[in-house]
C-alpha cells in the first residue's frame, strides 16, 4: 500500500521549497576578460604567466584564457592541464593576439607587435636596457596601454614580481658560479667553500638589494667568503641584519671594489638602475686586472648592466671570455627553474587579475591603484614614463594627467 503524503509535502513539491538539482552558477566579477598567452619566442624564455591550476581559478570566475598550443611545455605545463582547467587551446598565434589582454613574460618582438589589435593591453617586462624608441612607438601607433611587471609596486611599495624573480635568480646563481668554476667548464678548478687547509672561495657581490641577499645567504650555506658593495649604507644595514651575521660590506669606492675584485673568484653584478639609467661601476680596466678565469655573473644585463664589458648572451651560450674573464650574462636566469618561476609570478597575477576584474576592469585598476598604475609605461598611444622618455629623447604626458583630464 502506498503511503499517502500528506498536503504540506505535495505542496512544497510543486513549489520552491522542494529542493531542484540545477548547476551551481559560475561567480561573476564586474568585469570578464580574455587573456592570451602566446608562446615565449625571445632569449630561450622557458617560463609562463599562469599555471593550469590558476587558469582554472579564472575560468570559474567568469574569465577566458586562451593559451597558444605548446606555450606551457617548457615550465612541464601541457596543454592537456590547461584544457581541463578550462583554458582554450589555440594553434595560430594570430588567433592568440585577438585577446583583450596579452599576458606575457619576454617584451614583445616588433613582430609580435604587428600581430597585435588596435587599443589592446599588454603585461608583460619592459627591459628598457635593451629596447629602443621603435618599439615604445610601436606600441603607440596601436594605441597599446603596456604595462611593466618590473614597476608594479604593491601597496606597501615594494616590487613583488621583482623581488619573487630576485630571490629565485640569487638563489640559482651560486649554483651558475659552481658550475663555471669547475675544471668541466674551463673555469679555476675551485669549490666555493673550500675545504681544511684549503681557504673558500672569495664572492664580490655588487649592491645589496634581494638579489644579494639570497645570493649571500647561499654563498655563505657554501662556505664562500663574501664582499657586498653598496653605495647605500641602509641597504648595507639591511643585507647585514637579514643575513644575521657579520659580513664585508662597503661603499662603492673605486680603489677598495678594485682592489677586491683583483682577489675575487666570483664577481657578481647585482646593483639595479637608479631613475631608470644604469651605470657601469666595474670598469673594462678593473675586469682587466682580474684573475683568470675568474667568473662575472651580471644579473642586471636586462637593465644594461653594471659591469663594462657584459654583453647580453642566452641559456644556449650563456658564457664568453675577456681578459680571460668568463663572462656570464644572461638575462632570464630564472627560466633555468622555470617551473618554481612560473608558479610564483601566477600566484601574483592570478589574484591581481581578479582583483582587476572587481574593480572593473584594467583601466580601472589603473585609475583606482597607484601602486598598479606605476607599471603603466604607454597608455592609448602615449608614452607615460618619464624615464623612458628622458632615456630615448621621447615626450612623455604624465598619466595622473590623463587621470585628471578622465574626470
Amino acid at each position: 500500500m502506498t503511503k499517502k503524503q500528506s498536503g504540506f509535502a505535495e505542496l512544497a513539491k510543486e513549489s520552491s521549497l522542494y529542493p531542484q538539482e540545477k548547476l551551481m552558477p559560475v561567480r561573476q566579477g564586474k568585469y570578464s576578460f580574455v587573456i592570451g598567452m602566446p608562446n615565449e619566442i625571445s632569449m630561450q624564455e622557458c617560463r609562463i604567466t599562469l599555471t593550469p591550476d590558476a587558469v582554472g581559478l579564472l575560468v570559474n570566475n567568469g574569465h577566458e584564457v586562451w593559451i597558444e598550443a605548446n606555450a606551457g611545455e617548457s615550465s612541464k605545463f601541457s596543454d592537456k592541464d590547461y584544457s581541463e582547467a578550462g583554458a582554450k587551446i589555440l594553434y595560430s598565434v594570430e588567433e592568440v593576439y585577438k585577446a583583450k589582454v596579452i599576458l606575457k613574460i619576454e617584451p614583445p618582438t616588433m613582430e609580435e607587435i604587428e600581430l597585435m589589435q588596435h587599443g589592446q593591453a599588454l603585461i608583460s617586462a619592459l627591459q628598457l636596457g635593451n629596447q629602443t624608441p621603435a618599439f615604445i612607438k610601436a606600441l603607440n601607433k596601436k594605441h597599446i596601454t603596456a604595462l611593466a611587471y618590473e614597476f608594479i609596486e604593491d601597496k606597501v611599495g615594494g616590487m613583488p614580481i621583482i623581488r619573487a624573480m630576485s630571490e629565485i635568480a640569487g638563489n640559482t646563481v651560486m649554483s651558475i658560479a659552481s658550475e663555471y668554476l669547475s675544471s668541466s667548464s674551463g673555469g679555476k678548478g675551485v669549490i666555493l667553500g673550500g675545504i681544511t687547509g684549503v681557504p673558500p672561495a672569495k664572492v664580490v657581490i655588487i649592491g645589496a638589494g634581494t638579489v644579494a641577499e639570497y645570493a649571500a645567504r647561499a654563498a655563505i650555506g657554501l662556505g664562500a667568503d663574501i664582499q657586498v658593495f653598496d653605495n647605500h649604507i641602509y641597504k648595507l644595514r639591511r643585507i647585514k641584519h637579514a643575513l644575521g651575521r657579520q659580513i664585508h660590506t662597503s661603499t662603492i669606492d673605486t680603489k677598495t671594489l678594485r682592489d677586491s675584485l683583483v682577489q675575487a673568484d666570483v664577481v657578481i653584478g647585482a646593483l639595479r638602475p637608479e631613475k631608470g639609467r644604469n651605470r657601469y661601476v666595474v670598469t673594462e680596466e678593473m675586469v682587466a686586472q682580474m684573475k683568470p678565469d675568474s667568473i662575472i655573473i651580471d644579473l642586471t644585463i636586462d637593465q644594461g648592466g653594471c659591469v663594462e664589458t657584459s654583453v647580453l648572451t642566452s641559456l644556449s651560450k650563456p658564457t664568453f671570455k675577456k681578459f680571460d674573464v668568463i663572462h656570464y650574462c644572461v638575462p632570464n636566469v630564472a627560466s633555468r627553474v622555470a617551473l618554481t618561476a612560473s608558479t610564483a609570478l601566477s600566484n601574483i597575477f592570478t589574484p591581481t587579475i581578479l582583483r582587476a576584474a572587481d574593480e572593473g576592469g584594467l583601466e580601472e585598476m589603473i585609475y583606482s591603484h597607484h601602486w598598479f598604475m606605476k607599471g603603466v609605461y604607454t597608455f592609448k598611444g602615449t608614452l607615460t614614463n618619464e624615464h623612458i622618455g628622458r632615456k630615448f629623447g621621447m615626450k612623455h604626458t604624465d598619466i595622473g594627467l590623463l587621470l585628471a583630464a578622465r574626470f
